[in-house]
């Protein structure tokens, strides 16, 4: 399956507008496209274009470097998303609390990425992605559909237990191969492909938000033990834990299902019994 012309030079087109908005306003949404971008991009040189110019090597190492700094202000923005969706009465002071310090903590790693964003380096991102489009000839055997595929390849030959720490990997990899695939001319194998792949990196991103937050609320109010908000959290990823690692192996990618029957809440293998978990709204813990 060949490689579709004009979807290569929309993402080239794309990024420039959006690291023009990014640059006068880092607002949550702009952060988001910014990063998508940046990711697309990274596939495309990557993946289907793996013999890389000077100037292409150079560019991709300043919008990683971008992506990065944006990518921490992304990282309180659906923290923030999420907290705000949990509906748990208990500790509602430590609620507004954590949520005071995300926000702040928010608009410190803005100020960083706005610092970053100067007029030269946008300038310069902005020559070399012009340069990079106009010099773009992607390689004609290259087929995003069997690459994306072939980046795949790990989540299928792993074996053992889910843990967070793989679940983590298999949802870079999905992303990857997702915006790989896009690459690829309009057909119902492809479409089909992509389809099934997002619906995996939408468990998988729903997951690692959650744990994100999580992580966050016990550096900052205690473990489980210390805070009814922190267990809340503790539960709600849970459930998103397992709804991740069953929605890889509904796709067939990863994990047959009699290993999920065997997992935890956390990665774990399940517990005869389990301490007792506050109760939190049943759609927040889907």
């Amino acid at each position: 399956m060949s490689i579709a012309p004009e979807r290569c030079r929309l993402v080239f087109q794309k990024l420039e507008r959006d690291l023009d908005r990014l640059s006068a306003q880092p607002e949550a949404k702009k952060v988001h496209r910014f990063r998508t971008g940046v990711r697309r991009l990274q596939a495309l040189l990557e993946e289907l274009c793996p013999a890389r110019d000077r100037n292409q090597k150079r560019l991709l190492k300043l919008l990683t470097r971008m992506r990065k700094k944006a990518g921490k202000v992304r990282d309180l923005d659906v923290q923030l998303a999420a907290l705000r969706s949990l509906k748990f009465p208990q500790e509602p002071r430590r609620k507004t609390q954590l949520m005071q310090q995300l926000i702040e903590l928010r608009g410190q790693r803005e100020k960083k990425l706005s610092k970053a964003l100067t007029r030269e380096a946008v300038r310069e991102i902005h020559k070399r992605l012009k340069r990079a489009r106009k010099d773009f000839h992607p390689e004609v055997n290259r087929d995003p559909l069997s690459v994306a595929r072939q980046v795949l390849e790990p989540i299928a030959k792993a074996d053992g237990l889910p843990t967070e720490e793989l679940v983590h990997q298999y949802r870079l990899l999905a992303k990857r191969a997702r915006y790989t695939a896009e690459f690829a001319s309009k057909s119902p194998e492809s479409a089909q492909f992509i389809a099934q792949i997002e619906r995996v990196q939408d468990a998988l991103g729903d997951w690692h938000d959650w744990i994100t937050l999580t992580r966050s609320a016990a550096k900052r109010l205690g473990d489980v033990h210390e805070s009814s908000l922190v267990a809340a959290l503790h539960n709600v990823t849970g459930a998103k834990f397992r709804n991740a690692v069953t929605s890889l192996s509904a796709s067939h990618l990863a994990f047959p299902a009699a290993r999920v029957l065997q997992t935890g809440p956390m990665g774990t293998r399940k517990r005869q019994s389990r301490t007792s978990e506050p109760a939190v709204s049943a759609h927040t813990a889907a």
